[in-house]
């Protein structure tokens, strides 16, 4: 029921390539005697950076957001065993006193 169904392939045909055929050279002129240039080069505006996009950025953030909660469970933890050392410090300082 949950299994993806994957479309069939078409079985490819065997196309025979013959061997060692010189291929004929043609040298023909040119249809015009026009100078074709190339298209100008798109322009970025002033201040824009190449290869950011709303993807690149999105996962930035993600990433940023992913160590600053870990960053955050470490600082948790350690704020939680130092609070448990010096409870345990106490208790025992106090039975040492009796």
């Amino acid at each position: 029921m949950f299994r993806p169904k994957y479309p069939e392939a078409p079985t490819p045909s065997i196309v025979h390539v013959p061997t060692a055929v010189p291929a004929a050279q043609h040298n023909h002129a040119p249809a015009c005697s026009c100078q074709h240039t190339s298209a100008p080069a798109p322009t970025r505006p002033a201040g824009a950076l190449s290869g950011l996009n709303a993807g690149t950025v999105g996962a930035v953030v993600t990433v940023g957001i992913v160590l600053t909660a870990l960053l955050a469970a470490v600082a948790v933890t350690a704020v939680s065993v130092a609070v448990a050392a010096v409870v345990m410090r106490s208790l025992l300082a106090s039975q040492r006193r009796r």
